[in-house]
């Protein structure tokens, strides 16, 4: 275990600091605020519903049932009883983060921010398979580099990211299951 923590902050500091520059340190504070995705939310909303219909309603109920579950999942389940210290406040290891964005005063094991939009990837590739075959990798590149970007900024570890990706995972394809099961069987 002590391995593994080691390594953890190892690649943390190879990310936050080794491959620091300046396009990242402009671009990656902006690319994990959550507010910064809402004209795509919107975009993706209207471009659903207008490929979709009224049937859209059953995706966007899912997707937020989805997210909801992933966010209470890492946020409250997780977090609370694994407590582990963020990064940038942990006074033993703060001296090595570059801090780029507030760091927050809630735990950091696992990454909500990596479990939410990795659970809204996998519902959408799984959830709704042909209709955005085309936007697969897209979606996956969008989750990943969002949880790369909470390392880049210094408010996670690496294995705060992978595991919230494992947590949103998990929970994505349960989403798109149940989802797939109730829109089938109604339409």
């Amino acid at each position: 275990m002590e391995y593994l923590l080691t390594l953890d902050e190892s690649i943390f500091i190879l990310i936050n600091r080794t491959w620091q520059n300046t396009f990242f340190d402009w671009l990656l504070p902006y690319w994990r605020n959550k507010y910064f995705w809402v004209p795509l939310y919107l975009v993706m909303s209207f471009l659903l519903y207008t490929k979709v219909g009224k049937n859209s309603l059953w995706i966007f109920l899912f997707l937020g049932l989805t997210v909801a579950a992933s966010d209470l999942t890492s946020s409250f389940l997780i977090k609370e009883n694994v407590e582990r210290i963020r990064p940038c406040n942990d006074p033993t290891f703060m001296k090595n983060v570059f801090l780029r964005a507030p760091c927050g005063s809630g735990y950091s094991f696992t990454s909500s921010h990596a479990a939410n939009h990795f659970a809204m990837a996998t519902f959408l590739i799984l959830g709704l398979g042909q209709r955005l075959k085309n936007w697969r990798y897209a979606l996956l590149f969008w989750a990943i580099s969002i949880g790369f970007a909470q390392i880049y900024v210094g408010v996670h570890y690496p294995l705060d990211v992978l595991f919230g990706f494992l947590v949103g995972g998990a929970i994505g394809c349960l989403g798109a299951s149940l989802y797939r099961r109730v829109y089938f069987s109604v339409d």
